[in-house]
């Protein structure tokens, strides 16, 4: 018994080494071969195309525009930064006052959008200067300025500034995010490739708000969500519009645009309508072989066919005042002047009603889809209406001041003694008389420019409505006291 005992303890023992080296060899057969399919998975992930990345370039890619609007990336402007960075957190207070005025980089107003909780406010004083930094939000609030914003008085200085890095936004908002401003002035001298203010999704609300912008890229730039602009002034000194909405709803109310090289771009999503109203927009009057195109309002067209109200509007000073590529646009009681071409409908469909329109070249251009103009005012323009063959236009009721288009005709009423008469066109007729003042301060006026008549003034005519004289074949005035009125074409045909 004693011999058998350590025995079967090592036959035990030998069976217990077996089974620990199969379960080694197991291991290691299961380690090799998850191995082998890590190594399989990163070559097959390093091979295959990355869709989301052809769906969303990256930031250095370019668009049709001429130049891209980059997303924009906080953590290349703060590293550190992130949901679980301990200074991170989301805030618990209600309303947040700072005062970062006069020094730049501290990083103090950053600081105070992270205390504030999500639906609080952010009130930014700046009495010692402009508050420097970039605002990335990520949870509703409202951000104020002290003092309060009045955009007629746009030269005073003082208001609550916020200043953008160079080469960096103003502010930044997220997908889903609600962020109201108002009473605040916005500054982004040296933005190079970065717009002032972005959105992705986002709701953003502006009112009382001024802009000054100097760089390549938009003003404001919003892909998707909502954008409410009222009472603001935006001066942009960029080649790219000012405004850029693609894929969002553009509310647009006592806005005043200045600078840019083309003033807004729209494209319209399928839902809300955009609506632009009371509304300038006043170009720098560059040429058209000059950089991009020189448009007033550009509607392009999306995935979805959207709409676009635009109503008592100021295009003044682009080569094309609007350019519509493929949604619905209606203007109604608005003004388009000095400018090459008034309006531009590449595709889509258009409806022009009760504006005044000055153009060198053309009134209405339409080269594909439906097109209607009523009641509207020309002025100086060589062809009111063209139309390619693709294009359906119907229009009525319109009125014509041109010195080109509008110059009579002179026929024999009776012995030598001519009367004038003008001929119509489709759809418009000509107006008899100066161009009207009022009329040209609230157009071509704008830019400063002195009072010009495109209307054609006949000489004598009103001599010759009251009943006196009558003209030659030349078209000369001849005055006569007697015969007057009817009595002139004595003997002639009668109208």
């Amino acid at each position: 018994m004693s011999i058998r005992f350590p025995l079967a303890r090592f036959r035990g023992a030998v069976v217990a080494v077996a089974v620990v080296a199969a379960a080694v060899a197991g291991a290691a057969l299961s380690q090799a071969s998850q191995a082998q399919a890590q190594v399989a998975a990163k070559v097959e992930s390093q091979t295959r195309p990355n869709f989301g990345l052809l769906l969303d370039p990256p930031t250095r890619s370019h668009r049709n525009r001429g130049s891209h609007h980059r997303r924009y990336d906080y953590r290349r402007h703060r590293p550190d930064w992130g949901r679980d960075y301990p200074h991170h957190q989301p805030g618990g207070e209600e309303i947040v006052l700072v005062d970062c005025g006069g020094n730049p980089g501290s990083g103090a107003v950053e600081d105070a959008v992270r205390r504030v909780r999500p639906g609080g406010t952010l009130m930014i004083r700046a009495r010692a200067g402009s508050c420097v930094g970039w605002l990335n939000i990520d949870k509703p609030l409202t951000i104020i300025g002290e003092g309060g914003f009045d955009p007629r008085d746009w030269a005073r200085a003082g208001h609550a500034t916020l200043q953008a890095p160079d080469g960096l936004p103003c502010i930044t908002v997220a997908q889903g995010v609600r962020v109201e401003i108002r009473d605040m002035v916005f500054a982004s001298p040296r933005a190079g490739e970065a717009a002032c203010i972005v959105g992705y999704g986002a709701e953003i609300i502006m009112n009382r708000v001024g802009l000054r912008h100097a760089g390549d890229e938009a003003a404001i730039y919003v892909d998707g969500g909502l954008l409410d602009v009222r009472n603001t002034v935006i001066e942009a000194q960029t080649i790219a519009p000012a405004i850029v909405a693609d894929g969002a709803v553009l509310n647009a109310w006592e806005v005043s645009v200045a600078g840019a090289q083309s003033g807004m771009e729209l494209i319209p999503g399928g839902g809300q309508a955009s609506r632009i109203a009371s509304t300038t927009m006043i170009g720098t009057g560059a040429p058209n072989a000059f950089g991009p195109r020189s448009i007033g309002l550009t509607v392009r067209s999306g995935r979805d066919y959207g709409r676009v109200e635009v109503e008592n509007t100021a295009i003044v000073g682009y080569v094309e005042g609007v350019a519509v590529e493929g949604a619905s646009v209606d203007i109604s009681n608005s003004r388009i002047g000095r400018s090459d071409k008034g309006v531009v409908l590449y595709n889509g469909e258009l409806r022009l009603t009760d504006s005044r329109i000055r153009a060198g070249t053309v009134g209405v251009a339409a080269a594909s889809g439906s097109a209607v103009v009523i009641n509207n005012v020309f002025a100086g323009v060589r062809q009111v209406i063209y139309r390619e063959g693709r294009a359906n236009v119907q229009a009525r009721g319109n009125l014509v001041y041109s010195p080109y288009l509008c110059r009579p005709q002179f026929y024999n009423r009776y012995r030598g003694r001519h009367e004038p008469y003008w001929q119509s066109g489709e759809g418009w007729e000509c107006a008899s008389g100066p161009y009207p003042r009022d009329w040209w301060d609230d157009e071509d006026g704008l830019l400063g420019l002195e009072y010009h008549d495109d209307g054609y003034s006949l000489d004598g005519y009103d001599r010759f409505l009251d009943g006196y004289g009558w003209y030659d074949y030349d078209g000369g005035y001849i005055y006569r006291d007697r015969p007057r009125g009817d009595d002139r074409w004595r003997g002639g045909w009668r109208r």
